[in-house]
């Protein structure tokens, strides 16, 4: 019985090259696209969109840093203090001084109701010739503001500041000068003008006038 020839038997490995099923093969892992990250999860504790910071808060301690310190307002207090002039003049001459220190502060640009004229001896001629229609009408001229008053040293209390005080010491116990000039010197906003003996001046008011 004759001998047929074996088929020859084809091994895989002798096969030429092989495409597999799409089945078959296990896909690569395609590579991420590049692109916008997704958002990152919330922190554990903090859940949903991060809120922006409150405004800082200023502390006590700040705001006192803030304001001035009580030292400031000390300055003006210290400008306020009137300015004293002394015209050396007889108790006979004084009143007359005082009007020549008038006339020369109403030149200057003073207006008349910023002038307050005081005697300590004799009345002014003007205040005696008011006083004779009485008192109230006297010291409503005072009130109005719009004129040089005159007054004697005994109401000085009654008399409000103003920027000049003209003391004319006309005579008069010396005691009367002593209580009018302090009382002057406290009505005069800028400027006290005294017009009288420099000796008994400066023993009331200092002998720095």
């Amino acid at each position: 019985m004759p001998l047929i020839p074996e088929e020859p038997q084809i091994h895989e490995s002798a096969q030429g090259p092989r495409v597999s099923p799409a089945t078959g093969r296990t896909a690569p892992t395609p590579r991420p696209v590049p692109g916008p990250r997704p958002a990152a999860p919330p922190r554990p504790g903090r859940p949903g969109p991060v809120r922006p910071m409150p405004p800082v808060q200023r502390t006590p301690r700040d705001t006192a840093v803030a304001k001035p310190g009580p030292a400031a307002p000390a300055a003006p207090a210290a400008a306020s203090t009137p300015t004293i002039q002394l015209i050396p003049a007889s108790a006979e001459g004084a009143l007359d001084a005082a009007e020549e220190a008038v006339d020369l502060l109403l030149d200057s640009g003073r207006a008349p109701g910023e002038v307050l004229v005081i005697t300590t001896g004799e009345p002014h001629p003007w205040a005696a010739h008011e006083l004779s229609f009485g008192e109230a009408a006297y010291w409503a001229q005072h009130d109005a503001g719009d004129d040089v008053f005159y007054a004697d040293a005994s109401a000085v209390g009654r008399a409000a500041s103003r920027p000049v005080v003209v003391v004319a010491v006309n005579g008069g116990p010396d005691a009367t000068a002593a209580t009018a000039l302090p009382l002057a010197l406290g009505r005069a906003g800028t400027l006290l003008i005294v017009c009288g003996d420099p000796q008994q001046i400066n023993a009331v008011l200092g002998a720095g006038v």
